[in-house]
């Protein structure tokens, strides 16, 4: 029996992979995910809004621990996540980053990335993807947010 939620398709399964195009399409979709990096012995997990160029993804950022990080090299991951109604869907993005150079970095405005604060950020990153895997959920139960009293 299957069952659709959306554009997925269940099986008796609670979940299932996405394509490789229905995870371009949800990272195409979204504007908001979570960069994962090393800097020596650290791993950090940071939110950044992106923009997809081509079979890129593209972010701004200032000079920090992110941009030292890309800057000195190495792996990192990158994830999106969506709930709507009865499914979750999530991407992860596993690849390489490196600072667009300054030649390069009119990406970034062809695909509309502004920063989100006011904050300037003048370097543009690159992730360039080794592997892109998805799955979608289907939920049994959200638990219901809580709001602390007292």
């Amino acid at each position: 029996m299957a069952a659709e939620r959306g554009t997925a398709m269940f099986t008796d399964e609670l979940w299932r992979e996405l394509s490789p195009q229905e995870c371009w399409e949800l990272l195409a979709e979204e504007e908001l995910g979570r960069l994962a990096y090393r800097l020596i012995d650290e791993i950090s997990i940071v939110p950044v809004n992106y923009g997809v160029d081509r079979s890129t993804l593209l972010f701004r950022t200032a000079e920090g621990t992110k941009l030292l990080a890309v800057v000195l090299g190495g792996e990192i991951a990158f994830e999106v996540d969506r709930i709507v109604g009865e499914e979750a869907r999530s991407v992860v993005v596993r690849g390489t980053a490196r600072r667009l150079e300054e030649d390069e970095a009119h990406r970034a405005d062809r695909v509309g990335l502004r920063p989100w604060i006011g904050t300037p950020k003048y370097d543009v990153v690159e992730i360039a993807p080794v592997a892109v895997t998805g799955r979608a959920f289907r939920l049994s139960a959200r638990p219901a947010h809580r709001i602390p009293t007292g």
